[in-house]
């Protein structure tokens, strides 16, 4: 074993001790990261090149600092995000739903898809949906200006430029011109519960925007709001899909009517078999 690896097996013991929920993946994460190599090459850094600050950083993720926000990017499917302080650091299970709606967009008999993307912090959604459908438009909204900065170089980064348009507006009255036109509409709302504030881990509770985590009592005070804008942006026979947590999969199906023209609410699935995100589609004229 060399130095670096062995310095590594001792920060994955410091962050375990923290209460890290990855402290090995993290240990090595951070290592690739100081030293500028990827975690399958940490064994070829040579002792003398063993860099301190790698313990600077260890003891930033023991403090429960995101990791994300210590190396300063997010991997999103095919994406590598900047991200940091003010943008709320997108999660592996969203990538689940953003395939849903890909394969979607793609079975439409539409030569140039329509999509917005509500609440886009870091762009991830509206940049992947651009990359992975290539004739589609996709309009990245979000209210918060710190939280669009970061899409908006993201988007720039990405070379998707020319497809996605961020927008600062509340997703309530956003993209009027568009209304009644849109082919699908995706959002990873807020859906945190008040008062499931003490069960949040510190990573989201001290370092996620507020306004990305909270939703009422119950979660769904964002998921409404996105029931009278999906129904007033999505043509007839365009889909929606929202993001929801853990056990709001059995009360949202109710939110979505027939009597207000929704058809096929469904809940799909994440990678741990948990209800992740519910689906549903517009009714055709």
């Amino acid at each position: 074993m060399n130095f670096l690896l062995d310095e590594v097996a001792r920060a994955t013991l410091r962050l375990a001790e923290a209460g890290v929920p990855s402290p090995r993946t993290d240990a090595e994460e951070l290592a690739a990261f100081v030293h500028g190599v990827r975690r399958g090459g940490l064994h070829e850094v040579a002792d003398a090149d063993f860099d301190a600050r790698y313990w600077e950083c260890v003891a930033r993720r023991a403090a429960r600092e995101p990791l994300q926000h210590i190396t300063g990017r997010a991997y999103f499917r095919y994406l590598e995000l900047q991200v940091g302080p003010g943008v709320f650091v997108p999660r592996p299970e969203t990538e689940i739903m953003v395939g849903w709606a890909i394969d979607t967009l793609r079975a439409m008999d539409v030569a140039d898809p329509l999509v917005a993307d509500l609440g886009t912090g870091s762009g991830a959604i509206a940049i992947s949906i651009a990359q992975e459908v290539p004739r589609s438009r996709v309009y990245a909204v979000d209210l918060d200006a710190e939280a669009l900065s970061w899409a908006r170089r993201n988007i720039d980064a990405s070379g998707r430029a020319d497809r996605v348009t961020a927008h600062r507006a509340d997703m309530r009255s956003a993209l009027a011109d568009f209304d009644g036109r849109m082919d699908l509409v995706i959002s990873n709302p807020p859906y945190v519960p008040t008062a499931e504030a003490a069960a949040v881990p510190p990573e989201v509770s001290n370092h996620d925007p507020a306004p990305a985590l909270w939703a009422g009592a119950d979660g769904l005070d964002a998921i409404r709001e996105l029931e009278a804008v999906g129904r007033r942006l999505l043509r007839p026979g365009g889909a929606m899909a929202i993001e929801h947590g853990d056990g709001q999969g059995i009360d949202i199906p109710r939110l979505f009517p027939e009597g207000r023209g929704w058809r096929d609410v469904r809940n799909r699935k994440d990678l741990a078999h948990r209800d992740r995100f519910v689906v549903v589609r517009r009714a055709e004229d």
